[in-house]
């Protein structure tokens, strides 16, 4: 995350938990870098399957799930890449999403639908088309962060339902489309205000469980269980959301293993403050039911040289910090997410007291130490 290499704690936010709680998750490595735009996953024959966004080759990339090595790849022979956007499956198909809208214009929305005989035994396939409009799009004007975008994808039953990433509503609306080959109008199912921008789903169809990820406008990552989902109640059921304590990332991707064990994908993210590999993470669910937050404690271990790390209370308005360094000081910065400074602290006022951030607004911020021809940096979140 950091150009510098520093060890960063990042601040989760604290959400209201009404099921099963995400367990601890881990990194299992950067991605290959002819994979950087990743956006789609799958678990199928104990592989991870993956594919690039808009503008990309029509591959499918096989994965070793542990060492994301690339051991396969199988071309779409027939199929255009205009925005592919999530990869499912079924027990004899494997379908893949060309249903990115960030605009709002496409007619030419499509799900393209493979034999998994055919996947299984060449590496060329030919697929079928399923083509779709929304039943309750009327106009395709192109506007700027439409509500008509999508990038999630599950197969329930005898339909396929994606779901919206709404850039305006911050919620996300469900649609059904038939698992057939042909041209459909996807019928609007129910809607959930996620508040955040909702990027990947999976169904684990022993518990009728869905799974989601996604993020915020702050670029937040987060997780959504759903429980007892059917295609007339898709989101009636028991919901949970949490953070994913992974940092500003923009996943793109969750699928789930044989044993239960969840994947999710990262694309490639970068501005003046950020840099997120496209990476893939994983966790288990932690079924026990959460405890109440503590208030954090000053972090005891010994620290490299040259290391920020902040921490922070949910709500409060006090940010603590340890800065392991010798080094001459020559000021302490806070930015916003688009890196503006918002505030600016010179050497001589800079003491190891805690830092009032009572009059930032809710956001995103990175906490910086400037040196005489570097840096050290640390998000934090304004709750």
């Amino acid at each position: 995350m950091s150009r510098n290499g520093q060890l960063f704690l990042v601040i989760a936010l604290v959400t209201t938990l009404f099921g099963s709680a995400q367990s601890d998750i881990g990194v299992v490595g950067t991605l290959p870098e002819q994979l950087a735009e990743t956006s789609g996953l799958i678990y199928y024959n104990g592989r991870l399957i993956t594919h690039n966004d808009s503008g990309s080759s029509t591959e499918l990339y096989e994965l070793d799930p542990e060492t994301l090595a690339i051991t396969r790849v199988v071309l779409i022979a027939n199929a255009e890449n205009t925005d592919w956007e999530d990869i499912t499956q079924d027990e004899q198909f494997i379908y893949i999403g060309d249903f990115g809208n960030n605009t709002g214009s496409r007619q030419d929305l499509v799900i393209y639908k493979i034999r998994k005989s055919d996947y299984d035994s060449t590496t060329e396939v030919q697929a079928e088309r399923i083509n779709f409009i929304y039943e309750d799009q009327t106009e395709f004007e192109p506007t700027e962060n439409s509500d008509f975008d999508a990038e999630a994808l599950f197969a329930l039953e005898d339909n396929l339902i994606l779901l919206t990433k709404q850039w305006q509503s911050q919620g996300t609306v469900a649609y059904r489309i038939p698992k057939l080959s042909g041209a459909f109008l996807a019928e609007r199912l129910e809607e959930y205000p996620v508040n955040g921008l909702v990027t990947g789903a999976t169904l684990d169809p022993r518990t009728n469980s869905l799974y989601l990820v996604g993020y915020s406008t702050l670029l937040n990552p987060f997780f959504v269980q759903i429980k007892s989902v059917s295609v007339n109640a898709i989101f009636d059921g028991e919901i949970s959301k949490v953070s994913l304590e992974i940092g500003p990332a923009q996943v793109e991707a969750i699928t789930q293993s044989v044993d239960g064990t969840f994947y999710i994908s990262s694309e490639r993210f970068s501005n003046s403050l950020v840099n997120s590999a496209s990476r893939v993470f994983v966790f288990g669910l932690d079924e026990n039911e959460p405890e109440e937050p503590e208030e954090p404690e000053e972090p005891e271990q010994e620290l490299p040289d040259d290391t920020l790390i902040v921490y922070k209370s949910a709500g409060s308005n006090v940010l603590n910090y340890r800065l392991n360094s010798e080094r001459a000081i020559f000021g302490r910065g806070i930015f916003n997410s688009v890196g503006r400074m918002v505030s600016f602290t010179p050497p001589e006022d800079i003491t190891a007291q805690p830092i009032d951030i009572s009059g930032l607004p809710q956001a995103l911020y990175y906490l910086v130490f400037f040196y005489s021809n570097s840096i050290v940096h640390a998000p934090f979140f304004k709750d």
